[in-house]
């Protein structure tokens, strides 16, 4: 049997290969008896998924698994935002949730996540708990309890409208373009858009798994025909979600593309000094620092946790977090959900830029401007395992040295291996910094670098790749 690993949201493999309806039953069967021994059973188990090829019959697979386990379930009657699921499991007070999805994966690959009953990513101690009951080979029995196909979107709808000023947002008259990625926000963020007279284009919201020229991933250059569209329509923004819609993209009016780093900034700029909101911030390792300045110019404690949203979400179950956010565009609030959310935040970024009264890209030369210049880039090896494990070995073991021609001033090993270094800041600019991190959910090497000028950066993550090929 092949071994089934849980990365830093759930589990994910490639379709036929690893993804196939036999291991779908055997993590369906571990959940249901995760549930059965820790949680109420009586309290049932939603179920939804995504667009990806197979994900409905998947879902399908596993509603019959967890229901002859004597579990009783929702089952979504369509393709659901997994934000919507949560929202969910939450909202009707269910012991769990089961989404069929692969997030922004490529095209071939599929999997299952399990938000638990708080209505977030499940915590490390439960995730620990299930990849165990997996390799026991767990299917548990019972009388076969029902399944009741139902439509979860309205009420998630309704919950996350409540936290914009859509009437503001029409008031400002500023036009949208909107981008699903042919993911399971189809249709979502226009309906909400149109019902408000929100002028809006909408862009990729058919229905197709092979997710054409692209990865349902809001970064570039998956954002291209974005890009393209806000130029062409003359938009202010565009808003993307990726394929299960709990990550958020952007684009400014003149096409340029904004990281998940200025819209985490952004929000968090505004939360502070227009909701004032309550609350610490946490990010994930791999994230801004110019969230650290945001947050000390305000008074408000910053924390920074490994990466994986799941240590968000155990962070927001022990305490009050205004906002926590990772640097794939996943961002989240204590007083909706201990989750994260592409369309919330598709719509908070608008409410912002209707409230400023300014267009995405001035809101992020805002921020470069009181809180110095930070450009931010990543880069994915895909190389071999041994390559990859001697790279980590040897920044890990290195005691300072140099990186190209900066001398390595400081190290951090929180989750990978952080190397900051002694090169230029231009004045108040970003502290120079970069990470090497073998990924969670793909079989790559990723090289994550902060800097207070593009060149810098992409000289960083040059001399990183450099290092991570080298044999010495």
């Amino acid at each position: 049997m092949a071994d089934i690993k849980f990365g830093t949201d759930g589990w994910r493999g490639v379709i036929a290969d690893d993804f196939t309806f036999d291991n779908v039953r055997r993590v369906a069967g571990a959940i249901a008896s995760y549930v059965l021994t820790h949680e109420d059973p009586k309290r049932g188990i939603i179920v939804g998924y995504d667009t990806r090829f197979a994900s409905e019959n998947a879902a399908r697979v596993a509603a019959q698994v967890i229901a002859g386990a004597g579990i009783p379930l929702k089952l979504a009657n369509d393709y659901t935002p997994t934000p919507a699921i949560s929202y969910a499991v939450k909202n009707l007070g269910a012991a769990g949730g089961v989404v069929v999805t692969s997030s922004h994966n490529p095209w071939n690959w599929n999997g299952v996540k399990f938000k638990a009953k708080f209505g977030g990513s499940a915590t490390p101690a439960i995730m620990k708990i299930i990849e165990e009951q997996v390799r026991a080979g767990v299917m548990p029995n019972g009388r076969k309890a029902t399944i009741e196909e139902v439509d979860l979107k309205p009420a998630y709808l309704d919950a996350i409208r409540a936290f914009a000023d859509l009437d503001l947002i029409a008031k400002a008259k500023f036009k949208f373009a909107i981008d699903a990625m042919y993911g399971s926000a189809r249709g979502v963020l226009g309906k909400i858009f149109a019902d408000h007279s929100i002028e809006h284009i909408a862009i990729r919201q058919d229905l197709n798994p092979l997710f054409p020229g692209i990865n349902p991933e809001p970064i570039e250059p998956h954002v291209a025909k974005l890009q393209e569209t806000v130029i062409r329509e003359r938009c202010h923004a565009g808003l993307a979600t990726d394929g299960d819609a709990d990550r958020i993209g952007a684009v400014a009016e003149d096409g340029t593309f904004v990281d998940p780093h200025k819209i985490f900034s952004i929000l968090l700029e505004w939360l502070l000094k227009r909701k004032l909101w309550s609350g610490e911030v946490v990010r994930a390792f791999n994230t801004t620092r110019m969230l650290d300045r945001i947050a000390a110019r305000h008074g408000r404690k910053l924390n920074e946790c490994p990466i994986g949203f799941k240590y968000i979400a155990d962070l927001m179950m022990e305490r009050e977090i205004l906002i926590g956010g990772e640097e794939s565009g996943g961002i989240g609030y204590s007083r909706f959900l201990p989750e994260r959310d592409g369309v919330l935040n598709c719509l908070l970024l608008a409410n912002v830029m209707a409230e400023e009264g300014k267009p995405l890209g001035q809101l992020v030369a805002d921020l470069q401007r009181e809180y110095g210049a930070h450009y931010y880039g990543r880069r994915d090896m895909h190389i071999p395992g041994d390559i990859k494990q001697n790279a980590i070995a040897r920044a890990r073991a290195s005691a300072t040295g140099s990186l190209g021609k900066y001398k390595v001033i400081k190290k951090e090993g929180l989750d990978g291996i952080k190397f900051f270094l002694d090169a230029p800041t231009n004045g108040n600019g970003a502290e120079p910094w970069i990470l090497f991190r073998a990924s969670g959910t793909e079989p790559l090497l990723r090289l994550y670098a902060e800097a207070a000028s593009p060149e810098l950066m992409r000289e960083i993550l040059a001399s990183g790749e450099s290092f991570v090929n080298s044999a010495t």
